[in-house]
């Protein structure tokens, strides 16, 4: 049967049209009941806009203005006022209740009208979200989406905005207090910019940064600080690609870049510890009581084992540098030398020398040192408790060394020989006490410890104390050659020069020798303290050996000492060709006509002698040996590696004629020079300019980072553990007698009272930790 499928097929077409037109009527007046309430919201705002608009004009007419004012309101002020009558129009037109109904006319559906809904809605959500004068000017702004509702051809934008619009243009124009509260506002609501964020420490960097501040006691162990970079490096350097890449800037990559790796490693801890606002404001051990440099005056106190008249190392240079040091104007300089009561006096000084008192041992020691620096030295001199110690050949300090300096000059300290100084030091910290100390070593104890009995068991533990309190007590250690033992902290550097006097002596030389006058008509000599370690023991031993080789060989020495008579014994027994005589100084007349000076000594760590030697023209024969490194530059020094060697450099230097210094030379061995790098080595130039305050620093973005303020230092926790244990152990005094401390020393005694006028120390330190 047939059917016809036109009559359904039309049913269903009409079905979906008028479902369709069904669905259009329903959308619009969904979006009819929508634009109402967003008129009705609207008119809300308008309210609330209202609201804002008076207290603006309250602000701009404000009820505090003082009458006596003669100046014209500002012009913001009568532009407001001018805006008055047109804003009270807008205000009535919005205000009106017929407002809403108007809008929704408007808004009709017409064939000829276009409406941009997106300028509607952006304009009624972002008015929600403003507030304040910008509210006021962007929605000013956003109601112009009047402008787009236009007609066949006809624009029809209200007149009260056109107006308003063109007011606020003409006042942002005419004004900067717009723009000042534009600019207020937006630093008050802008948002904080993207911190850069800093990759957390991971494992390897840990252990890396923990292994380098372990240093120090891993070397105390025997492991090599080599080892310990290498170790170091194997654990950083895994991220380091990666951190300079991503962590830093690129101001900071350059840096690192150049840089070594405990640094890089250092500054990386700073970055870290930096970006958690953390600040390391000192441990269990410190003490933040310190010298404040903020009065731009600095201050250096120089304390040193020895003074004049005793014609010792630690005497003279100690004292020249305070002399050189004292004469810039940057800093204060005060020398502070033992004072021995006149029983020790007798043992020590020569010829009897005595002083009733410090006042007078203060004139002896100035005058002796204006004769030969040429100027008036500008600094102090003060004086503390010693005591003489025959076994140890050398002054002790008696009670705490460091109460002698006052806290308010409390800035730089200068120990000459520390570890001398803080064998048996029981009293405040030097590096609690002092911003920078820096420790100068002299003398190799070592060396002279293994020449007496049981010397290497002594030598072992005397390594360890050496360690133990230079690493407590100072900041930097100088070493003046490598012929010393190789403390923490410390780097080679000779800081001495020398006395000015014998340059001169050179110079007088070198021009009588221009003027054809034969300035050396003796031979060779040799001078220095009479003990078998300052060289004696070797001379005697190479010129017993080669005594058929040096035949007609004579030699003068000149020297005093408590084994005077041992070496003398000596010489006779092997029937050597040895002159003795009387020490005397080495600037003395009678000893410029020597041409060669022989100094076999292996003991000391930087002869001054034999600078003093070169200083004034003369061939020097020495060992090749680390003590005498500075003074191979010198074509006037003959070192020698074997005995036979020893023979040929003698006879050398008798055969020829030394050759003249040059400029460059003289003032190399010059106190000016020794100055100049020793201010470089102690990093006391820094300190005392005052760059970074005496912190370290690194950028980081333009910014500097304070390392040794930002993050705790392990090295520093474990230096104030042994300072403490330290000054535990020299409060004892069973454990002073036992390690060879003088008997009564932790305190000074009566006599040092009545001479230094003194508090007893019973009252000075009433209680004691023990």
């Amino acid at each position: 049967m047939a059917t016809h499928p036109q009559t359904p097929t039309s049913s269903n077409a009409f079905s979906f049209l008028s479902k369709g037109w069904r669905e259009v009527r329903d959308s619009a007046d969904a979006d009819l009941r929508l634009m109402r309430d967003r008129a009705n919201s609207f008119k809300d705002l308008a309210t609330s806009f209202d609201r804002e608009l008076e207290n603006f004009f309250n602000s701009a007419t404000p009820p505090f203005s003082v009458p006596a004012m003669r100046s014209p309101p500002p012009k913001e002020i009568e532009f407001v006022k001018s805006l008055r009558p047109k804003l009270s129009e807008i205000r009535r037109a919005y205000s009106s209740p017929d407002f809403s109904k108007k809008v929704l006319e408007k808004w009709t559906p017409r064939s000829r009208i276009r409406i941009n809904l997106s300028a509607i809605k952006n304009a009624i959500v972002s008015a929600e979200e403003e507030d304040g004068i910008l509210g006021f000017e962007k929605r000013g702004r956003r109601l112009s989406f009047w402008e787009e509702w236009k007609t066949e051809g006809e624009a029809r934008d209200w007149e009260p905005f056109r107006v308003l619009k063109t007011r606020l243009k003409e006042f942002e124009k005419n004004s900067e207090f717009l723009e000042k509260v534009k600019s207020s506002l937006k630093s008050i609501c802008k948002e904080p910019q993207e911190s850069k964020e800093v990759p957390p420490l991971d494992v390897p960097e840990l252990l890396a940064y923990f292994v380098k501040q372990s240093g120090p006691f891993l070397d105390h162990l025997g492991v090599k600080r080599d080892l310990c970079d290498k170790i170091v490096e194997s654990l950083y350097s895994k991220r380091k690609n990666h951190l300079l890449l991503h962590s830093l800037s690129g101001e900071e990559s350059s840096v690192l870049g150049n840089g070594n790796i405990n640094d890089e490693l250092d500054l990386r801890i700073a970055s870290v510890l930096q970006s958690t606002g953390h600040r390391y404001e000192g441990g269990f051990w410190t003490d933040h009581a310190k010298h404040d440099p903020s009065d731009n005056e600095r201050h250096v106190a120089i304390v040193t084992t020895a003074s004049l008249p005793w014609m010792t190392g630690t005497a003279v240079n100690p004292l020249f540098r305070a002399a050189y040091l004292s004469q810039t104007a940057k800093q204060k300089v005060t020398l502070l030398v033992p004072w021995l009561c006149k029983s020790d006096q007798e043992l020590v000084y020569p010829g009897n020398l005595t002083f009733t008192s410090p006042e007078e041992q203060e004139v002896y020691i100035r005058s002796w040192l204006e004769e030969r620096i040429g100027f008036k030295a500008d600094f102090k001199i003060s004086f503390y408790p010693g005591k003489f110690s025959k076994e140890r050949r050398s002054i002790i300090p008696a009670g705490d060394t460091s109460q002698f300096i006052p806290s308010r000059d409390a800035d730089i300290a200068i120990l000459e020989e520390p570890e001398h100084l803080n064998w048996y030091h029981h009293g405040k910290r030097w590096t609690d006490k002092f911003n920078h100390v820096v420790g100068i070593v002299h003398t190799n104890y070592l060396e002279y410890i293994k020449r007496e009995k049981n010397g290497a068991l002594q030598a072992f533990f005397v390594k360890h104390i050496n360690n133990w309190v230079t690493r407590a007590y100072c900041h930097k250690v100088l070493r003046l050659s490598a012929a010393t033992q190789d403390l923490p902290k410390s780097v080679v550097c000779n800081v001495h020069g020398v006395n000015p006097k014998f340059l001169k002596i050179g110079e007088k030389i070198a021009a009588e020798r221009e003027l054809g006058q034969k300035a050396f008509t003796k031979g060779a000599y040799f001078l220095g303290k009479m003990v078998w370690a300052k060289g004696y023991k070797e001379l005697i031993d190479l010129l017993a050996k080669h005594k058929a080789d040096l035949d007609g060989f004579k030699l003068d020495v000149f020297g005093n000492g408590e084994d005077a008579n041992e070496v003398q014994c000596a010489a006779r027994k092997l029937d050597l060709n040895l002159n003795f005589q009387k020490g005397r100084d080495h600037a003395d007349d009678s000893l410029h006509g020597y041409k060669v000076f022989i100094n076999p000594s292996i003991s000391d760590v930087l002869c001054t002698a034999t600078a003093e030697a070169l200083a004034m023209g003369k061939f020097v024969v020495c060992a090749d040996h680390p003590s005498n490194e500075f003074f191979r530059s010198f074509p006037n020094c003959l070192t020698y590696k074997t005995s036979e060697d020893f023979v040929a450099k003698v006879k050398e230097a008798l055969e020829n004629e030394p050759y003249p210094l040059t400029p460059e030379q003289r003032y190399q061995l010059s106190w000016e020079a020794a100055t100049q790098r020793f201010m470089e080595y102690s990093e006391l130039d820094r300190i005392l300019n005052k760059e970074n305050n005496g912190e370290k620093f690194s950028v980081d973005n333009g910014k500097l980072i304070a390392k040794s303020a930002s993050m705790p230092n392990l090295t520093e926790l474990v230096d104030g553990g042994l300072a403490f244990a330290h000054y535990c152990l020299t409060g004892n005094e069973f454990l002073r007698l036992c390690t060879g401390a003088i008997p009564g020393t932790r305190d000074y005694d009566k006599q040092h009272c009545k001479d230094l006028h003194l508090l007893p120390p019973h009252v000075e330190n009433p209680i004691y930790g023990w």
